[in-house]
Formats: C-alpha cells, sequence, structure tokens
C-alpha cells in the first residue's frame, strides 16, 4: 500500500526524501550543486545509481531487471536525449511511486557492489 503522503508529493520531494533516507548509507553522496548529467544524483563511491530527471526517478539496476520491470509496464529504459535507450537505466512509471525506496536501495546495492 502507498503512504498517502508519498503519493500526494511532488516528484521533488519524494526525491528528497530518497536522499535523506539514503544519505547515511556508507560512501553515498547527496546531490552537489551544477549543471549537467548527474549533477541532482546520489552516488556511492562517486558513482550514480539514482536521479530525478523531469519529474521521474532513474535508476541504475541490472539490464534483466531493467527488462523484467519494463516488460511489467513499471517504467521504460532511460534515454539521455541522445537516442538511444541505456540497457542498465530504468526511467520509473510516474504511477509506481511506491516502488520508489525499493529500486533505489536495489540501485545502490547494484551500483555498490560493482566495484
Amino acid at each position: 500500500m502507498v503512504d498517502r503522503a508519498a503519493a500526494d508529493a511532488t516528484p521533488q520531494e519524494r526525491f528528497e526524501a530518497l536522499v535523506d533516507g539514503l544519505s547515511g548509507e556508507p560512501n553515498v553522496t547527496a546531490p552537489g550543486a551544477g549543471a549537467g548529467f548527474g549533477a541532482g544524483a546520489l552516488r556511492v563511491d562517486n558513482k550514480i545509481f539514482a536521479m530525478l530527471v523531469r519529474d521521474h526517478l532513474v535508476v541504475k539496476l541490472p539490464k534483466a531487471r531493467v527488462d523484467a520491470l519494463a516488460a511489467a509496464g513499471q517504467g521504460v529504459r532511460f534515454d539521455a536525449n541522445k537516442g538511444t535507450p541505456m540497457r542498465e537505466w530504468l526511467t520509473l512509471d510516474p504511477a509506481c511511486v511506491e516502488l520508489w525506496e525499493s529500486l533505489a536501495h536495489e540501485a545502490l546495492a547494484f551500483v555498490g557492489r560493482r566495484r
């Protein structure tokens, strides 16, 4: 069940809540100031694992997981406006608010172990 406050929050507010919840994890850094790709991203060991792009949560996950989530209609492959969808990046469907936290944790675990 979706937390009512999370469902009513703006995407920016939901992302800020993710940042607050994950910034205490080992080797995780919160988004910094600046512009360009990944400026507003959560990182582990300086590698991006989650970011807010045009009000959509974008997470880095294994290709097979991205395939499964896309096939289930829970998101689409992320395309950084270059015309080529990225195989390990998922743009979560805005209707899937209940998945934000779990997928952010999953992305942290995936990217954090890829050293």
